[in-house]
């Protein structure tokens, strides 16, 4: 499974890539920064799943989820967030996330979810 990391953290993205590599059958191909950078990596790279954050500096990660779904609509996208608000998590959802997960107390359990996600083992 091949997946890309949008995540304008340094240190969140470097974190992600080193639990996920421990996992079988993950691949991450990509990580980005920026909304701009991260729609270029997801049409040329294709994965399976993106990872994103909401706020960043260039644009919404909530926004790009349409965008990116209407590049490959089966394609999963996991929103990972500082800003677990209500208000955010039904945006995302509404504009076709496929999980929300708040990176203070979920991190993990992201983690484990691609990882269920990877062996088939997840109903999603």
């Amino acid at each position: 499974m091949k997946i890309v990391i949008v995540d304008d953290s340094v240190v969140i993205r470097q974190r992600l890539t080193r639990l996920l590599s421990k996992l079988d059958g993950i691949e991450v191909v990509g990580e980005a920064d920026d909304v701009p950078v991260a729609k270029k990596l997801v049409e040329k790279l294709k994965p399976d799943v993106a990872i994103l954050d909401i706020r960043m500096p260039s644009g919404s990660g909530a926004n790009l989820v349409q965008e990116l779904k209407q590049l490959k609509p089966a394609f999963r996208v996991i929103m990972l967030t500082n800003y677990p608000y209500p208000e955010n998590r039904k945006k995302c959802m509404d504009l076709g996330a496929d999980f929300f997960f708040d990176k203070s107390t979920e991190f993990q359990e992201a983690v484990r979810l691609l990882g269920r996600m990877a062996t088939g083992s997840c109903g999603t």
